[in-house]
């Protein structure tokens, strides 16, 4: 249940990110807002110096930031969801702990616009892509507003909505998302965030027309640099189980159908997983 005495909680997971997590603290700590709000960091057993600074960081700041440590690796699907378990806020905002956000507004802004669009389960806005070395790598200077229903997550229509920029309601869809066996399988895990609470809700996903955080590339990235046959082998793990737990009609099945056939079938095919291959095909005949 939401606590009025924090109106957001952000939720950050990180893993050995000694070399960027002070810079997404930096930009949790800056926000200029009217509401309270708590930092909830899920230290996932890091190797190196992540958790030091975290906690010179809640010594410096006392009772803002709240350390969840785990005492062996659990992967970053139970790390996040011990970390909403703990968000007591109307909102949760997402940020993972080697992103960042650049704007003191991003806060308030999101929070404004959902008091104000009841018709709406998760925010989002624009984020620059850099690499490792800070260069930047993609960033739309013309962004405008976009919004999304169910059904175009579904298809993989979800521009601008990465998980450092996400920021959703803190509903009983969101919590019940840990009961989903499902879930613990997934490897995009702020995917289905969106799907699951898309899906329960029947409300919107709106991206905010403006640049307010920053998703970084870099080689020890949970997603962004792994290799690109491992990459797609987990995409169409993620496709199948979609495919298998969610809801769709038959010219959404069509249209997943295409999907496979033009993104992942020859892969299947190419690395001998034939009755995978078959038996996607039969779940979307």
């Amino acid at each position: 249940m939401a606590n009025i005495e924090n109106m957001v909680s952000i939720c950050c997971i990180t893993y050995n990110q000694e070399k960027f997590i002070a810079e997404a603290l930096d930009g949790f700590l800056m926000q200029e807002t009217d509401f309270n709000f708590e930092i909830i960091i899920g230290d996932d057993c890091s190797k190196d110096a992540t958790r030091t600074i975290i906690e010179e960081y809640s010594e410096k700041y006392p009772g803002k930031i709240q350390l969840l440590s785990n005492n062996e690796n659990e992967g970053a699907v139970k790390n996040i969801l011990k970390t909403l378990s703990a968000a007591n806020g109307k909102y949760v905002a997402m940020c993972d702990g080697d992103d960042y956000w650049t704007d003191s507004r991003k806060l308030q802004m999101q929070v404004d616009f959902m008091e104000m669009n009841s018709d709406s389960s998760i925010c989002c806005h624009y984020s620059r892509v850099i690499n490792e070395i800070g260069d930047l790598v993609y960033e739309d200077n013309n962004p405008v507003p976009l919004e999304f229903i169910y059904e175009d997550v579904l298809l993989g229509r979800k521009d601008e909505t990465r998980v450092c920029t996400m920021m959703m309601r803190n509903s009983d869809h969101l919590k019940n998302i840990k009961c989903q066996e499902w879930f613990y399988q997934v490897y995009s895990a702020d995917t289905f965030f969106k799907l699951y609470v898309l899906s329960k809700s029947k409300a919107k996903l709106y991206v905010l027309p403006e640049v307010m955080a920053v998703y970084r590339l870099h080689e020890k990235g949970v997603w962004s640099m792994i290799d690109s046959q491992v990459r797609k082998r987990k995409m169409i793990d993620d496709f199948n189980i979609l495919i298998s737990n969610f809801s769709y009609s038959a010219r959404h099945k069509r249209e997943l159908l295409k999907i496979y056939l033009m993104q992942y079938f020859l892969f299947d095919v190419k690395n001998f997983k034939i009755q995978k291959a078959i038996n996607t095909l039969i779940t979307l005949s």
